[in-house]
């Protein structure tokens, strides 16, 4: 008796562990994916290239720009090319800047080490026209070529909260 009723709950507990294990994935995630820069030398021609597939037409998604540089980046912002080339080919482009310190130097990134983070949302609510496969391509648009002390760029498109 005392064996069957320890088959039992050991298989509750790996139920339970199943499920919480599942239910913490992010189904709400589209695409979180960044691209160490080489040499912490970002320049024009490297561009960060992500495909994703879209399936859903209907649910508006967020996009966030991921970015880490080091201390030592000599800019309190930075300006960033965003192309978007949908399934027919189609490519749409649009510049952004963004704020990475305050006036006074401080960064505004989350610090470890010598590295700050960020994850800076730039596009909100935004519908895909069509399904299929899209590239996303950044591409520094700073004066400087190379971009000193960047130290990996990507982008994260989540479903919006209702």
């Amino acid at each position: 008796m005392k064996q069957g009723k320890t088959k039992f709950y050991l298989s509750v507990a790996f139920g339970l562990i199943g499920l919480l294990f599942f239910s913490c994935q992010n189904t709400a995630v589209l695409v979180d994916v960044n691209q160490k820069i080489d040499q912490l030398k970002w320049n024009y021609s490297d561009k960060v290239r992500i495909p994703i597939k879209v399936a859903d037409t209907k649910t508006g998604y967020s996009f966030y720009l991921n970015l880490r540089h080091t201390g030592d980046y000599k800019y309190s912002n930075i300006f960033i090319l965003v192309h978007q080339i949908g399934p027919g080919g189609k490519k749409i482009s649009e510049r952004r800047e963004f704020t990475l310190a305050l006036q006074d130097g401080e960064w505004l990134g989350k610090g470890s080490g010598s590295l700050y983070a960020y994850q800076i949302c730039f596009r909100k609510n935004y519908h895909f026209s069509q399904k299929g496969t899209y590239t996303f391509e950044l591409e520094q648009n700073m004066r400087d070529n190379p971009l000193l002390e960047i130290s990996d760029v990507g982008i994260r498109i989540e479903k919006d909260k209702d």
